[in-house]
């Protein structure tokens, strides 16, 4: 028996690896088979060359769980070791600056691992002693190695039957989780689930006398031929499909899939399908899996896979990117940055060929499509350029279109008087039915923009197409949303508009009013601005817009979290006062009838005031600032405050008439329930009004 220290160039490589691997422990059955399997597939290689000719028997690697013995037991028919590579392989990690290294790395646990080849001493992370048996295919005698997590090691020759290697883990207590069958089991399927030698776990079992027992056939945890490693031609439509239900058992059916198979400039093979998309897309990611030949290395894959096609499930497999991977090294890595490009390219390739050979298919998929697309077109500035041929817009009316097709659509019809291509869309149908109806009559187009990435997306194509702006259905009335030089209706004089608009705005709810706040349910902390316009007898009396500019900022508010602060300023509506409808001709009429009395007075007050403001400012505007009196000064400033008090006085005779107008009450009711938000108490006292003024 030979004793030894294993050749290290720090004090003690084994708190390293217990402290600095830690977070990763579990893949010590990931290092410790794929070790087995390269033993295996060396055999195999050195058996098809004719330098090994004996039988090759069962290649099986087998894995073992003792629980009275407190052991994991890794077995292979490999090409084993003999003393002399035992001591080669084994004991001597001589590593230069080690001590510096792991200082740099030692948060980075796949770092560590990776650069000195550590695979083996991945198995220190779980258990307090390691032996390895083991017997070369040479004509050499079988040996024992012992190590208890110390550099101290022992060696000795062994008995064993067979070709191959045993690594025995006797697990420390801290581990004992991995000495449960099903959390090994999981493990084992995690990392070694198509590793191309048949991994056996113990023996399946069936159902007899009212339990589980086992059956003498092995269970065998993984698939040696997984779908990516064979050729396309050889597959069918339901290859994939069985393919993809396996990996992703409660999942949907995919809307298409990419094989992926390119030997140069690097090794890439792997398989990405297109999920249908719920609504969230952090829940959708990390369904990627990426594997080093066969083995399971993360299925986080930001810097291998393009940030917008993270949202892809599948399988990539490449053995140009280490089994330990690294943050850092995905960040740095010229191939790793070369495989990105090659899978953004055969993604936008296969969409461009959907488009173009199955346009009608891919317009039925296009909803399901296009969160891939739009996260792509926000995430990746020269995206847009490669997208933008199988881009789509869908109206209304679910007919789609590429963007060149749109704008030779409406370009005659929206086109506003300043040249701009004005984009109508609506994100509601439902809700937003009047509004898309009155577009309509104009002969507008109006798009359909529903999805959850479209405020966002909204803002891009902006900025991308030229003179061009898009505008929500719903922010204004009909002949404003694309203004052209046309001749405007004979509007109310000014006096007769404004006490119009004070009287509908005297009963929209206001900040800090409590009793109205609670009657509205929710609208208290919202900006009303009431104006009165003629809009065509045709059109509604009441109309409710939003600003385009707030609501955007808003919704974009949800999104970024950067934006916050526009997500906490009040929502911001106007009320039009349609002064061509009769219904609001005759409110007019019947508040200037009931209200002339106490007006009369107040009017005339006020004509006065502000002929003498008018005239103490034209004197003002004579003479230089130094030349003023501060009695001119004051007389000047008792003008405005006397005017505003008249303005109270004449606002307060408007707001009397107001609260005891139904109709005025049912007119805002309308416009707010249109829009749907009226709500609570308001609802019930406008179905009580509605019911009263119909009887």
């Amino acid at each position: 028996m030979k004793q030894g220290n294993i050749g290290v160039t720090t004090e003690n490589i084994f708190p390293v690896i217990k402290k600095f691997l830690y977070s990763d422990h579990e893949i010590f059955i990931r290092e410790i088979v794929s070790n087995a399997v390269d033993a295996t597939q060396k055999l195999k290689t050195l058996a098809g060359k004719g330098d090994f000719k004996g039988e090759m028997g069962d290649l099986k690697i087998r894995v073992s769980i003792d629980k009275d013995a407190k052991t994991i037991t890794v077995s292979d028919n490999g090409i084993g070791m003999t003393a002399e590579e035992i001591e080669k392989y084994i004991n001597q990690i001589a590593f230069s600056g080690a001590n510096d290294f792991l200082d740099k790395y030692k948060d980075d646990a796949n770092a560590i691992i990776g650069h000195f080849g550590l695979g083996f001493y991945s198995s220190f992370m779980v258990s307090k002693q390691v032996d390895i048996i083991t017997k070369s295919y040479q004509d050499a005698p079988a040996v024992k190695w012992s190590c208890d997590g110390s550099p101290s090691f022992t060696l000795e020759e062994t008995e064993k039957a067979e070709r191959g290697t045993d690594i025995v883990m006797h697990i420390d207590d801290d581990c004992k989780e991995f000495l449960e069958k099903d959390k090994l089991e999981g493990l084992l399927r995690k990392y070694c689930h198509f590793l191309p030698v048949p991994v056996a776990f113990g023996k399946k079992t069936e159902w007899k006398d009212g339990k589980q027992v086992d059956t003498d056939e092995d269970n065998i945890i993984n698939n040696v031929e997984p779908l990516w490693t064979k050729k396309p031609a050889d597959l069918k439509d339901e290859d994939y499909k069985e393919f993809y239900r396996h990996l992703f058992p409660m999942a949907d059916e995919p809307l298409f899939w990419i094989h992926l198979n390119v030997d140069y400039p690097f090794n890439l093979t792997g398989i990405l399908y297109f999920p249908k998309i719920k609504n969230n897309l952090d829940i959708q990611r990390n369904k990627i899996q990426l594997y080093c030949n066969q083995v399971f290395v993360t299925d986080a894959v930001e810097g291998i896979v393009p940030e917008f096609l993270t949202l892809l499930h599948g399988v990539i497999d490449s053995p140009d990117i280490p089994l330990n991977v690294s943050r850092s090294y995905l960040q740095s890595d010229a191939n790793v940055k070369k495989i990105s490009g090659y899978i953004t390219k055969k993604v936008n390739d296969r969409l461009a060929s959907i488009f173009k050979n199955e346009r009608e298919d891919f317009e039925k998929k296009w909803d399901d499509i296009k969160i891939f697309i739009h996260y792509g077109l926000l995430t990746e500035e020269d995206y847009f350029d490669k997208a933008k041929a199988y881009f789509l817009l869908k109206d209304t009316e679910g007919k789609h279109y590429t963007l060149d097709e749109y704008q030779a659509l409406i370009k005659d019809q929206q086109t506003n008087k300043d040249g701009q291509l004005v984009y109508l869309y609506a994100n509601d149908p439902d809700a937003q039915y009047t509004y898309i109806d009155a577009a309509k009559q104009k002969g507008y187009n109006v798009l359909l923009m529903d999805g959850q990435l479209d405020a966002p997306l909204v803002g891009m194509l902006e900025r991308k197409l030229e003179k061009t702006t898009f505008t929500r259905v719903d922010a204004d009335v009909i002949d404003r949303l694309i203004q052209k030089e046309e001749t405007q209706r004979d509007k109310l004089e000014a006096e007769r508009s404004d006490k119009l608009s004070i009287v509908f705005r005297s009963q929209m709810p206001k900040k800090g009013e409590e009793g109205k706040a609670s009657l509205w349910g929710g609208l208290e902390g919202a900006d009303f601005n009431v104006e009165a316009q003629a809009l065509g007898e045709d059109q509604l009396p009441v109309m409710m817009t939003q600003s385009e500019y707030m609501r955007r900022m808003k919704e974009m508010a949800r999104l970024q979290p950067g934006m916050a602060f526009y997500g906490e300023m009040p929502d911001m509506y106007n009320i039009i006062l349609n002064t061509d409808s009769p219904l609001i001709r005759e409110v007019l009429e019947d508040c200037e009838k009931q209200t002339a009395e106490a007006l009369k007075p107040i009017e005339a007050e006020l004509r006065g005031l502000n002929a003498r403001q008018a005239v103490l400012r034209q004197e003002q505007d004579k003479k230089k600032p130094e030349e003023i009196t501060q009695e001119e000064k004051d007389d000047l400033k008792k003008c405005g405050e006397d005017i505003r008090a008249e303005q109270q006085k004449r606002d307060d005779v408007l707001k009397g008439y107001a609260e005891k107008n139904d109709r005025v009450h049912q007119l805002i009711d309308l416009a707010l329930l249109q829009n749907g938000l009226l709500k609570g108490e308001a609802l019930t006292r406008f179905v009580k009004r509605s019911v009263e003024m119909i009887k």
